[in-house]
């Protein structure tokens, strides 16, 4: 019996210590007819961003209470992506803002919709420099269906077409 509960402990110590830092982020590419705007929402689990800002700015880094490491953050992320077209024309990302909600860390971004868009170039290589099991979902939304693409690290740059 005692076996068995030491057994049982361990798995619990193991699934909890593994649900906590997740090492994926999902980003949402979104063609908003409204504002002419596409506008790019990247969504990290606080828990992961919480470890990262230590190894990537410092011991002291706290995206809880320093604006500071929320600033910093928000800024390593947009150096991180990046859209072009397809004939590799840097579309500039004017950053909207960030916040903490909930379980979340949110960096907002936007940039004017290009006519004649045929796809898109995305980079996105956030936190893949702090974990090499960091993968970074990105789905393309409103225009024309649906479409997702999974960054690892050995990717740079992968394609969407419309």
């Amino acid at each position: 019996m005692r076996t068995l509960w030491l057994a049982l402990m361990l798995l619990i110590g193991v699934s909890a210590a593994s649900a906590h830092q997740l090492k994926t982020a999902s980003t949402t590419i979104l063609f908003n007819e409204r504002t002419g705007n596409i506008e790019v929402l990247h969504r990290f689990f606080l828990h992961d961003a919480e470890h990262a800002v230590k190894q990537l700015f410092d011991k002291e880094a706290d995206i809880h209470q320093l604006e500071r490491t929320r600033e910093q953050f928000s800024d390593y992320v947009q150096q991180r992506f990046s859209l072009a077209t397809l004939d590799n024309q840097t579309l500039p990302l004017s950053h909207v803002g960030y916040e903490i909600d909930g379980n979340n860390f949110w960096v907002y971004q936007e940039t004017p919709v290009v006519a004649n868009l045929k796809g898109l170039k995305i980079r996105h290589k956030a936190l893949q420099d702090v974990w090499q099991s960091q993968q970074n979902l990105v789905n393309v939304e409103g225009n024309g269906p649906l479409q997702s693409v999974t960054f690892k690290a050995a990717d740079n740059w992968l394609d969407v077409y419309f």
